[in-house]
């Protein structure tokens, strides 16, 4: 059975290079994240149309579990569950989560076509524009039905995303890891989920049985507007989410916000530690799509391996490791298809 469990909407990610025009008429944001509205369907579109267009195995979820499934090196050490159409755009989903070694355990919707998110770059930063449309229709009783992989995992691992998707399932899964001993990780992933007063209920219900939360400062900054804390000081908000009383008898927090090339911050028990960042070179940089759902993907790995928060690999460790990187997924950190 899989150690780490991801539960999220799975997308084809549609990703081409755009100008500030394009930025300008559909109202997108550098580094933000939006559902679709009917007025952005036509990107989808113009996105597809483009000489430079990529289409990439993609949601935040999926993202992070096949980073982590990639790191672990040990096929099957990873599950996905998540809802896709039976069409072309669902099938090569499942062939990219099969070939990385995934156990994809989709729910099959015969009637509504697979997800889609429209990656837009501009000056390497990444604005997404998705279309759910299968992914939303995720029920709680396909996660029933496979109770043995949820039960069997040892972390469990969902984007903010699927807040807006299946409260339920998380509800499930976040109190499953309760009766287990598992760990239950959950991502901010975008400042509409907790601006928005449903999805940061849901958000703030989990929470206790939280045992890892993730988050940019663009988010945690969100958030703590969102509630009325009359600050935008990332450690600070770090320190408060670390602080909220967790259930039963699960140990404190570990709340860890990314801040670009800025050091990450972690806060437990109230207490903030601050790691730096190993910097890219500008030149080596390709766009920064996916680089947080990275991030957790190694993160999860090593919290699978049972690492230490304060492990540091010597140089001559990170030299190697980022050869095969640049070998494995250009600069991408996983495959795409034209």
């Amino acid at each position: 059975m899989a150690v780490i469990l991801g539960m999220g909407n799975p997308l084809l990610d549609i990703s081409a290079e755009v100008t500030q025009e394009t930025f300008d008429k559909y109202g997108l944001v550098p580094g933000n994240a939006i559902l679709a509205e009917d007025k952005h369907q036509p990107l989808f579109k113009e996105l597809a149309a483009k000489p430079d267009v990529l289409y990439v195995a993609g949601g935040a979820t999926q993202n992070s579990i096949r980073v982590a499934q990639w790191m672990l090196q040990e096929p099957g050490k990873t599950a996905y569950m998540g809802c896709i159409g039976e069409d072309e755009f669902g099938k090569k989903l499942t062939d990219a989560c099969k070939k990385d070694g995934v156990d994809c355990k989709y729910m099959i919707d015969k009637t509504t076509p697979t997800g889609a998110c429209a990656v837009t770059i501009m000056n390497k930063e990444r604005s997404l524009t998705t279309n759910l449309h299968a992914a939303n229709n995720y029920k709680v009783d396909h996660l029933k039905a496979n109770m043995a992989t949820l039960s069997a995992a040892k972390i469990v691992y969902s984007a903010g995303f699927f807040i807006t998707v299946s409260p339920e399932s998380i509800e499930m899964a976040s109190n499953e890891m309760l009766k287990t001993g598992g760990t239950y990780c959950l991502n901010l992933s975008a400042p509409f989920i907790v601006q928005v007063p449903p999805f940061r209920a849901v958000l703030e219900k989990t929470l206790p049985c939280c045992d890892y939360l993730f988050g940019n400062e663009t988010e945690a900054q969100a958030y703590a507007e969102a509630v009325g804390w009359d600050t935008q000081d990332v450690e600070f908000i770090a320190t408060r989410l670390s602080l909220v009383p967790m259930a039963g008898n699960k140990p404190y927090r570990k709340v860890v916000i990314t801040q670009g090339a800025d050091p990450t911050v972690v806060a437990i028990r109230g207490e903030v530690k601050k790691y730096p960042v190993i910097a890219l070179p500008k030149e080596k940089l390709v766009d920064t799509n996916g680089a947080g759902d990275a991030f957790v993907g190694g993160f999860l790995a090593a919290l699978a391996k049972g690492k230490d928060m304060e492990v540091r690999p010597d140089r001559a460790v990170r030299a190697s490791r980022a050869a095969r990187v640049r070998e494995s997924f250009p600069l991408r950190c996983w495959s795409a298809w034209r």
